[in-house]
């Protein structure tokens, strides 16, 4: 039986993460919980990370910042952005960035849901 997915879900707001790691266990996969982009990057096993939820917004590093520390690794893996700050050139960057999706908050579950199983490769 193959390993069940993990996804790591980066948020400064609490209820935004325990929200999301809810859903993520509800899909039947295994979840990370970050408060930051530098709280993720001191993880020291992020080869267990199958796909990434992240904000964009957050003190310190933001989730942009964070996917180009991504990007000086060969490998990491797929990222889903999720944020209130839906402009459009904040999108073109996550998406010329690699970013796999990036949607809007209130999250439109069905939609997170049908990336993150495409993400996965299900």
């Amino acid at each position: 039986m193959p390993p069940v997915p993990t996804i790591a879900i980066v948020d400064d707001d609490h209820a935004i993460r325990e929200a999301m790691d809810d859903l993520v266990k509800s899909c039947g996969y295994e979840s990370q919980l970050f408060a930051s982009a530098e709280e993720f990057l001191a993880f020291e096993q992020p080869s267990t990370i199958d796909c990434m939820l992240i904000d964009v917004k957050m003190p310190g590093l933001s989730g942009i910042e964070l996917q180009a520390e991504l990007n000086k690794h060969s490998k990491h893996p797929p990222v889903i952005f999720i944020t209130s700050h839906k402009d459009e050139r904040t999108r073109r960057t996550a998406m010329s960035g690699g970013a796999f999706a990036f949607l809007g908050k209130p999250v439109d579950i069905e939609k997170l849901i049908g990336y993150l199983e495409s993400a996965l490769g299900h």
